[in-house]
């Protein structure tokens, strides 16, 4: 409970690849109140970015959302977390490739789960991918902070290569597709 303006926030818990793209894509839409990056769904306590790049812990690379239900909705951050990553490659996004890189949903509470597994199946069932949709829905696991490097990455780092090259694309669509949901000022 935000406690200055009385609104009840919430949270949803998103691995989609690259921690980096999916952080840079939350952090621009309006009633989004924090984005971090970190490690989920794995077996190791507080585990570290050397640890989970061996893909042995069981970490997903993953982002904490905390955002603002009455400007925006779970099923809208479920469309946009659809639209900029692939959902159809088993633990792989473009040439990150690993279990640390799979696409999957760690619910907070049944309706997330309910509105997850919905949304699944009307993306299937109006076939708006050429394969079948493989991202994990599972109960939200321990939530560990990546190192302060990882976090706010993209905006610190717009000319490094990775960034233009695979995070600008994500950008340039979020902006095609859902410019009226971003916050003002936002590129």
């Amino acid at each position: 409970m935000n406690e200055q303006n009385n609104i009840q926030l919430s949270t949803a818990i998103f691995a989609g690849g690259c921690f980096w793209c999916t952080e840079a894509v939350f952090q621009r839409l309006d009633g989004v109140e924090e984005v971090v990056s970190g490690y989920t769904g794995g077996t190791i306590k507080n585990p570290a970015y050397r640890e989970i790049c061996t893909g042995r812990t069981g970490h997903a690379e993953g982002i904490k959302i905390t955002f603002n239900p009455s400007k925006i909705s779970y099923p809208e951050l479920l469309e946009v977390f659809f639209a900029t990553h692939d959902p159809t490659t088993l633990n792989r996004q473009g040439n990150d490739v690993g279990t640390q890189y799979r696409s999957e949903i760690f619910y907070t509470n049944p309706e997330q789960k309910q509105q997850a597994e919905d949304f699944i199946a009307l993306l299937e069932k109006e076939n708006i991918f050429d394969s079948p949709i493989v991202t994990a829905i599972s109960e939200e696991k321990p939530f560990y902070l990546a190192e302060e490097e990882h976090h706010n990455y993209y905006n610190d780092n717009k000319l490094q290569p990775y960034c233009q090259f695979i995070i600008d694309p994500k950008i340039k669509k979020l902006n095609t597709y859902f410019s009226k949901k971003l916050k003002h000022g936002t590129i």
